[in-house]
């Protein structure tokens, strides 16, 4: 009898890297890596969208498209080339019309991609229908991904209150039977995720992905969605996990067995922790199971060679640099004889449904390996990696990493708040830094949500679709000023302006419709971008001519007027007023970017602007001055 075979999507060049190390691997390094993925021979390869657009622009002034089109002219179509797409939010942070989304798709099957991941944040099927049908419709391979969460945990009841008879009684009450908190309902059941899979089957979905970004997955629940799926949908069906919380090579070794036609995985030294699980392991578990994984592991271990050196030159944003995996080959090394005891114990268990084993013995595997312990806080917060490992990266950067454990505590608060919303870009983009806000308030003792995030505002409004349960009123009156929820209107979509840049020839920003949608979709990561593009072609074609450039001096006086300060750090993106301008209150002076979000900076009273201490892209901290006024 054959085997049975596994497929394999290889996740290491994009959810990979942006898990582990927030979206930092250049070009350089891919295009060493490249060559011998030619040979690996798997499924799939996700190499695009997600954050990859966005990233490589913000950090490594890299373009997009060049990404796209280099890896597909390498592969050759040796294996099929994906992206993740946030349907109606594309790869960015906000809706958008149709047509950013259709010259999106179609550029970027036209450069060389095959299969494109198409997910919305909310769950929203309204959100996913047009990006399926266009994918179909331009000769790609639409694949509808379900988004996995949980239901929040019970809040905890309220002390019993003391029966108080008397003086002794007063001493001595016993405590009144408390009343038992009601059940909370329960939302996200198999049968909800089943239906969101079988509505995007029908829409044309060749593919239907769990996608599991936070690793809230366990075994048991693997167990039943899997085989659920399989029983409902005819299409095959692929397994998304990290291993963030710990269970995700429990529950991915339980997706195989309830007979998954595709796996998520990394190779070695861009997998565990808050990624996917390391193919090298499936590939063991894989063998005792008799399954057969489609993927040349010769070829494998040469991408394992050359993914150590790129994982060095990663360091700076590498939270496990010092305490990296063993390394392993699994076509040469045998396993000590107590690891191998765990591998039989970890599949006896599973085979059992025995899920306290099952994850015991994966966790003594990985430990013997070195890959990450469960992350308790994650576990608790219920965050994907790549939210977490990007919300570390940033507060780093902007000198604030102390709010990171108060901001995390605070992400069930947040989510409950707006939604019970799946923590998956954007929204995991917009809670986590709503939490950040949440936890700068409470520092300076303001109450909660006084500080508030563009994004945050649109969310609760209804612009980014329905949530998977209904906003209360009172909560949306306090945050957007209305208790009415008001859904995003594409038609009122305006295309950004492509302006001249005189300083550099007079020339347009965007020379080229790749250009132009990447000012369409992040407009504000695309301008600094594209501005930098705009000046290697100005110098490159007049060398010797030298331009100066004299910047108009600030008063550096002491200040004395009313002033608007930073009410957190960030970076200045856009700066509406100048010396001597009349505001009004609630004017927006301002944008500070913070954590990817935007956030307007408001006058808090009318006034006459004496001195404008900012200009755009200049980075600023907590309770820094911005804006003096006479």
């Amino acid at each position: 009898m054959a085997k049975r075979k596994l497929k394999i999507r290889d996740l290491t060049l994009r959810d990979g890297q942006q898990s582990l190390f927030a979206t930092r691997l250049s070009q350089k390094e891919i295009d060493k890596l490249l060559p011998f993925y030619k040979d690996a021979g798997f499924y799939i390869m996700e190499v695009w969208g997600g954050a990859v657009p966005d990233s490589v622009m913000r950090y490594l002034d890299e373009s997009p498209w060049n990404r796209l089109r280099s890896v597909a002219k390498v592969m050759e179509g040796k294996s099929l080339l994906s992206a993740l797409s946030r349907g109606r939010n594309l790869f960015g942070y906000k809706p958008y019309p149709n047509s950013v989304l259709e010259g999106f798709y179609k550029e970027a099957i036209k450069n060389g991609l095959n299969v494109m991941r198409i997910f919305d944040a909310l769950n929203d099927i309204d959100n996913v229908r047009d990006s399926i049908i266009m994918i179909n419709k331009l000769g790609g391979i639409a694949d509808g991904a379900v988004c996995y969460t949980v239901d929040p945990k019970p809040e905890a009841p309220a002390p019993a209150p003391v029966e108080k008879k008397g003086f002794f009684g007063k001493l001595f009450g016993k405590k009144a039977e408390a009343a038992p908190a009601p059940e909370p309902e329960k939302i996200f059941t198999t049968d909800y995720f089943v239906k969101k899979a079988v509505e995007m089957e029908k829409i044309g979905a060749k593919i239907i992905t769990l996608k599991d970004m936070a690793g809230l997955v366990t075994p048991s629940r693997a167990a039943e969605i899997i085989s659920a799926l399989k029983a409902n949908v005819k299409v095959p069906v692929d397994f998304h996990t990290h291993c963030t919380p710990g269970y995700g090579l429990a529950s991915s070794i339980m997706a195989i067995i309830n007979g998954v036609d595709i796996l998520d995985t990394n190779v070695w030294w861009f997998a565990g922790g808050s990624a996917a699980p390391a193919i090298e392991l499936i590939y063991v578990f894989a063998q005792k199971l008799d399954v057969e994984i489609e993927a040349n592991m010769e070829a494998v271990g040469k991408i394992r060679t050359q993914l150590l050196e790129a994982r060095k030159s990663l360091k700076a944003f590498d939270l496990n640099a010092d305490k990296m995996p063993k390394p392993f080959d699994p076509l040469k090394d045998k396993l000590p004889a107590n690891v191998e005891a765990d591998v039989d114990r970890a599949i006896a268990a599973a085979k059992a449904g025995n899920y306290e084993e099952l994850l015991d013995a994966c966790h003594a595997v990985e430990q013997y390996f070195g890959f990450p312990k469960p992350n308790e806080l994650v576990k608790t917060a219920e965050v994907p990696g790549g939210m977490y490992s990007n919300m570390v990266a940033q507060l780093k950067a902007l000198n604030a990493s102390d709010l990171l454990d108060d901001a995390m505590r605070l992400i069930p608060m947040v989510r409950r708040d707006a939604g019970l919303v799946p923590l998956v870009t954007p929204t995991s983009q917009i809670v986590g830094s709503q939490a950040v806000n949440v936890a700068l308030d409470r520092r300076k003792g303001n109450a909660d949500y006084t500080l508030t995030n563009n994004e945050f505002t649109a969310l609760v409004k209804g612009e980014y679709g329905k949530t998977p349960v209904p906003v209360k009123p009172e909560f949306r009156q306090k945050i957007t000023g209305s208790p009415q929820e008001k859904p995003y209107d594409v038609s009122s979509y305006k295309t950004p302006e492509n302006p001249t840049v005189p300083e550099y020839g007079n020339v347009k920003l965007a020379t080229n419709p790749e250009e132009m949608l990447l000012l369409e979709l992040l407009p504000n990561v695309a301008k600094t971008f594209l501005k930098n593009r705009r000046k290697e072609e100005f110098e490159a074609a007049k060398p010797a001519e030298e331009k100066v450039v004299v910047e108009e001096k600030v008063d550096d006086g002491p200040v004395t007027g009313p002033t608007i300060k930073a009410a957190m750090p960030g970076k200045i993106i856009e700066v509406n007023v100048k010396k001597g301008d009349t505001v009004k209150k609630g004017q927006v002076v301002a944008i500070l970017e913070a954590m990817k979000m935007e956030n307007d900076v408001q006058a808090e009273k009318d006034g006459k602007v004496k001195r404008v201490f900012i200009k755009p892209d200049q980075a600023v901290n907590v309770d820094e001055v911005l804006i003096e006024f006479e």
